[in-house]
């Protein structure tokens, strides 16, 4: 059937544009220049009458000569075009020429397009996903077979502190804080195994005190550590973190994720549109469900759907926190100001988020009197927003503002 349509519609367009091509004129009548000719004749010979009858005067006579010799001529340059126009071949061209594009369409489509393709009906494109579904490679597999990627540029003195709080790890391996940062800094290294490996270790301490973000994290180093494939294992950690928090938006992120890399946009749809409807516009995860869910909205069947209108959210503390700085010892205030500088830069690298935050923390880390580990967080910054030179403006300006440029 879809043969016989598509060869339908080129017959149909061949022929619209053939046909003006070939149509011409009947051979047998005169062209409308030739009728001119006799009556501007006809016209000559009644102003030779008019003089003999003596109806006008010669110079009147020799006027109206001279006009109508003039339409004489051009009338007759006239039907010598359109007599030209008659034998030229330039419509039997064009029709060859069609002919030929045509032909090199075909020939072109049968070379490099898939005419054998069979039809894919919805059924058997759920069958397929399913397919690619069951027969994930294993989270070794996948590790076995993930791209290697080049260290980020850190400075000697990182280095030296990462190894003393790898020392300290091995050394007191029940310590949950010192699993956070081990995972946390291993991630932001690169040695993307070994950050999964702290993770798990940390998730197995808290046990039933684990999390739905502890368990969400997991699932996203282990599916960083596959290469961005979402393993049974991740899927196991998401399936743990949306059980504990059904809200979770890291958590429903990856799991919409999971039904897009097997075929299932139909069901990723509507994860990712709750997600985005309910996530402000700095979430990690925002950009990328507001530029992809109006296609997925497509295949979903919804192609009337909008994104919500962004909502703009910073974190930072709130009101009771505020109120409780105000019986607090200088000290104090300094401990719990570190406290969400520490917060702030932990989830920044574990989950990512808007140039807005990096800025504040650049800006924060400074004011505390980290200025090295400011310059640390701005090189790191730089990195991942290279991509998107606007996004670097509110970060450099925070750089130039703290005096780190």
């Amino acid at each position: 059937m879809f043969w016989i349509i598509c060869a339908g519609l080129v017959a149909i367009t061949a022929t619209a544009i053939a046909a003006p091509l070939l149509r011409r004129r009947d051979l047998g009548s005169q062209p409308a220049a030739a009728y001119d000719l006799r009556i501007y004749r006809d016209q000559l010979r009644e102003v030779e009458r008019d003089l003999e009858r003596r109806l006008i005067e010669p110079a009147e006579a020799e006027r109206l000569r001279a006009e109508i010799g003039r339409k004489v001529l051009t009338a007759d340059r006239a039907l010598q075009r359109e007599t030209a126009d008659r034998r030229t071949p330039g419509g039997r061209v064009a029709v060859a020429v069609l002919a030929l594009i045509l032909l090199g369409g075909a020939a072109l489509y049968a070379r490099i397009g898939a005419p054998n393709l069979p039809d894919q009906p919805i059924a058997k494109r759920i069958a397929l996903a399913q397919q690619t579904y069951d027969n994930r490679p294993s989270q070794s597999e996948a590790e076995a077979a993930a791209p290697k990627r080049p260290p980020p540029e850190t400075d000697a003195e990182y280095r030296r502190l990462i190894e003393q709080l790898r020392m300290a790890v091995a050394n007191n391996p029940d310590d949950p804080q010192g699993q956070t940062l081990l995972a946390m800094h291993e991630q932001r290294l690169g040695n993307l195994l070994a950050a999964k490996q702290a993770q798990a270790r940390l998730v197995a301490l808290k046990g039933d005190q684990a999390s739905a973000a502890d368990h969400a994290q997991l699932a996203q180093l282990t599916i960083e550590a596959a290469g961005g494939l979402i393993t049974r294992d991740a899927e196991a950690e998401l399936a743990r973190a949306l059980t504990l928090d059904p809200r979770d938006g890291h958590a429903r992120y990856l799991e919409g994720l999971l039904q897009i890399q097997n075929g299932r946009l139909d069901r990723a749809f509507p994860i990712w549109a709750g997600l985005l409807a309910e996530s402000p516009d700095n979430a990690p995860w925002t950009a990328t469900l507001r530029e992809a869910t109006p296609d997925l909205a497509w295949f979903a069947g919804q192609p009337d759907y909008t994104p919500p209108e962004p909502r703009r959210s910073l974190p930072g503390p709130d009101a009771d926190a505020m109120a409780a700085a105000q019986d607090m010892t200088p000290q104090q205030r300094e401990d719990m100001v570190q406290g969400m500088v520490k917060g702030l830069e932990e989830r920044l690298a574990t989950q990512g988020g808007a140039p807005e935050e990096w800025a504040r923390l650049i800006s924060a880390l400074v004011v505390i009197g980290q200025k090295d580990h400011a310059q640390t967080i701005l090189a790191e910054a730089r990195t991942r927003f290279a991509a998107t030179p606007e996004a670097l403006a509110p970060i450099e300006a925070a750089a130039q503002q703290s005096g780190l440029q």
